[in-house]
């Protein structure tokens, strides 16, 4: 049948109709690619032919304020894939297996991520010089080098929880390499190279090197020798009473700079991963404690600027207070009579404070401690400072009052507490503390420079002066004689603070250690703090454990800073005054101990006996003899704590019965107490030997009888 013109019409309509809904199709098609997704495509296109390479910038190094390096960046080969030009070689496993043997990695992780579905993968990032060249000898395809940083710390754990730590990737994560990680990371670089579908590099097309700006680098207002001292007397006393933490800070009381800050337990920033995580724990600004004694400075700063009391207004401690229902008592009940406003002070006597604290009252007992800065940040140049805690003021009551005039109630930071007690060495000041004294660039530019920052004044020039002055007899005749330093005239004050239980109330056999001063006490150069946390054995009190850790820290830095020693001329009785020194308590103290607490007084040793523990004295504590005098100690024949065997009576004269009890717990033997107030006969006598276990009848009589 022969196809009429009409049918051919037909068809050619319908082949025409179909074309241009094509042709209506792929324009459509057109401008979607073009114009609607054209970017997007564009985008992968250029991602798919380039290869970028990150190059990172080199960390800022941070100096102590004498331009030593405390923390620098090292070059290491960190080893990269590309997994596409890996699977063009048809080589996958043969690399893996050669890759893994050479860098101790799981032959199958690495076949994985060279043959993931990635422009770019990285195998090993920071890997030691022998090992990356000897992947580079093998010239595998597809494996490529790349230079990075990493962070190396010279000298080791020196101030490492002020220097923090930097991870893998070149960011800081904790301490100063934190806090300033944008100026001291600084910019990241790039290489980019283009390839053809084959992934070759495409000859003349793209091949950018985009440099990386390194890091901004930090001088401290640490010192490192200064910072070396401290963690040198801190390791002591943290390693012999086995505490749970200790922490001290050395401030320059006039400009709020940082000299030094050390926490216990350390770690190594170089190989931080091997140490626990709470190792890196800032004890001295992350951590609240009751302060304890220390903080009766501030409570005395509030007294005297108010003129609620004089150097020597007269107060009278029958060894206890009521306040409300509650019985607040001095240390060991110890009723100290008759004193003066000083006396108070070097007495760290609880009742005195307590009255005072109330006569103060609420309002302007928060007004002052508002002002001192408790209860807020200092704004110290380190993450993760902590507020503090302040029972709420609403919520205040007189019982709470009083209990924060000694000490209690209160947590501070040992931060919150040094830079409050260096306005009062400074004459009312409170400056803010600070650890960075200036940022330069890389040929030395000074970027930006930290000049000392006044808060606010918070107690007169008059006041502070005055303060200094009772602190000062606190050294000498009070609480505080273990911090006392040959040439120096040194003001401080001891704390000895319960601590607190989780579920509330008070832990009984738990206490924190601290000290808090400034020397020279005339004119103050540099403050002190030392806490120590739980510290075990016997004794435990700020006095004996944290005095002397003070006293070598200021002693030795006093002397690097070369201040000079303390002279005054004087007429023959006060020159006489001044040799006289009073002789301290080392009953029950292991040799080592007492000869060093003996000879910081300038006083010789003459030891009797064999063995490690003191167990008389002569003469007895608390006499003024001349210095030079020479001190007998009698030597007990066992270490306290025997199960079994025999031990030296100690001479438990003029101790409380608490003390008693104590020293006698510690030699494995029983109290058998009669009366109460301090010990003045026992028996067996001094100096006799029994065996563990035995009973001792101690005869205690009130203080002045």
């Amino acid at each position: 049948m022969q196809t009429t013109s009409l049918t051919v019409r037909k068809r050619i309509a319908t082949l025409f109709l179909l074309f241009t809904v094509g042709f209506v199709l792929l324009c459509v098609r057109i401008f979607w690619v073009q114009f609607v997704k054209g970017a997007e495509l564009s985008e992968k296109a250029m991602q798919n032919r380039m290869r970028d390479i990150p190059v990172e910038a080199k960390r800022g190094i941070i100096y102590d304020r004498n331009g030593h390096e405390l923390a620098i960046s090292v070059s290491a080969d960190s080893i990269y894939a590309i997994p596409a030009e890996v699977k063009a070689s048809k080589r996958e496993k043969e690399i893996a297996a050669k890759i893994a043997q050479v860098l101790g990695l799981d032959e199958e992780r690495v076949y994985k991520k060279i043959t993931n579905n990635t422009s770019f993968e990285w195998i090993k990032r920071q890997v030691d010089h022998e090992a990356a060249q000897k992947l580079r000898k093998m010239d595998l395809p597809g494996i490529g080098f790349t230079e990075e940083s990493r962070r190396f710390y010279p000298k080791g754990t020196l101030a490492s929880h002020v220097l923090g730590i930097a991870g893998i990737d070149n960011k800081g994560l904790e301490g100063i390499d934190y806090y300033y990680d944008k100026l001291v990371g600084g910019t990241k670089g790039r290489i980019v190279i283009e390839h053809d579908a084959a992934n070759r590099p495409i000859p003349e097309a793209t091949h950018k090197y985009i440099p990386p700006q390194d890091g901004a680098n930090l001088i401290l207002t640490i010192d490192e020798t200064i910072q070396y001292i401290t963690e040198r007397e801190l390791d002591k006393v943290f390693k012999e009473k086995k505490a749970k933490a200790a922490a001290a800070i050395v401030m320059d009381t006039s400009t709020g700079e940082i000299l030094a800050m050390a926490s216990r337990p350390t770690f190594d920033p170089n190989d931080y991963n091997s140490y626990p995580a709470s190792n890196r724990r800032n004890f001295a600004i992350n951590d609240v404690y009751e302060p304890g004694s220390t903080m009766k400075i501030i409570t005395a700063a509030m007294a005297l600027e108010e003129k609620i009391v004089t150097p020597g207004k007269k107060f009278f401690c029958p060894g206890y207070v009521k306040v409300g229902k509650e019985t607040i008592g001095c240390s060991n009940h110890k009723a100290h009579g008759s004193q003066t406003f000083s006396e108070v002070v070097a007495n760290s006597c609880n009742v005195g404070f307590v009255e005072v604290g109330l006569e103060i009252g609420i309002d302007r007992y928060y007004k002052y401690i508002d002002k001192f800065g408790f209860g807020k940040p200092t704004g110290i140049d380190l993450p993760g400072e902590a507020r503090g805690i302040l029972v709420p003021k609403e919520r205040a009551m007189q019982i709470d009052l009083a209990t924060m005039s000694i000490g209690q109630a209160n947590a501070v930071t040992a931060l919150q507490l040094i830079t409050a007690v260096s306005a009062v060495a400074n004459g009312g000041l409170l400056m803010k503390p600070h650890l960075v004294k200036s940022i330069i660039d890389s040929e030395g530019n000074i970027i930006k420079k930290f000049e000392p920052e006044t808060v606010r004044r918070v107690i007169s020039p008059e006041t502070a002066r005055e303060l200094c002055l009772i602190l000062e007899g606190v050294v000498e005749n009070g609480t505080g004689k273990n911090a006392y330093i040959e040439g120096y005239r040194v003001a401080g004050k001891t704390g000895t603070a319960q601590k607190i239980s989780p579920t509330g109330g008070y832990l009984p056999n738990e206490y924190v250690a601290s000290f808090i001063g400034f020397a020279p006490a005339d004119k103050p150069k540099l403050a002190c703090i030392v806490v120590v946390d739980s510290p075990q054995g016997y004794p435990y009190y700020g006095g004996w454990v944290a005095a002397p850790v003070f006293r070598e820290i200021m002693k030795d830095s006093l002397r690097y800073l070369e201040v000079p020693l303390y002279k005054e001329n004087k007429g023959k009785a006060e020159e006489d005054k001044i040799e006289k020194v009073v002789v301290p308590d080392v009953v029950n103290l292991t040799l080592s101990e007492a000869i060093s607490t003996m000879t910081s007084r300038g006083l010789n040793v003459k030891i009797i006996g064999t063995g490690n523990i003191v167990w008389k004295q002569t003469p007895k504590p608390d006499v003024k003899v001349n210095k030079g005098s020479q001190i007998i100690i009698h030597l007990s024949a066992l270490q306290p704590n025997n199960s079994e065997g025999e031990v030296t009576v100690p001479d438990l004269e003029g101790k409380s019965m608490r003390e008693v009890a104590k020293i006698l717990a510690d030699l494995g033997l029983h109290l058998l107490p009669e009366g109460y107030g301090l010990a003045y006969e026992q028996s067996p006598e001094p100096g006799k030997v029994v065996t563990v276990g035995s009973s001792i009848k101690v005869k205690f009589q009130p203080v002045g009888e």
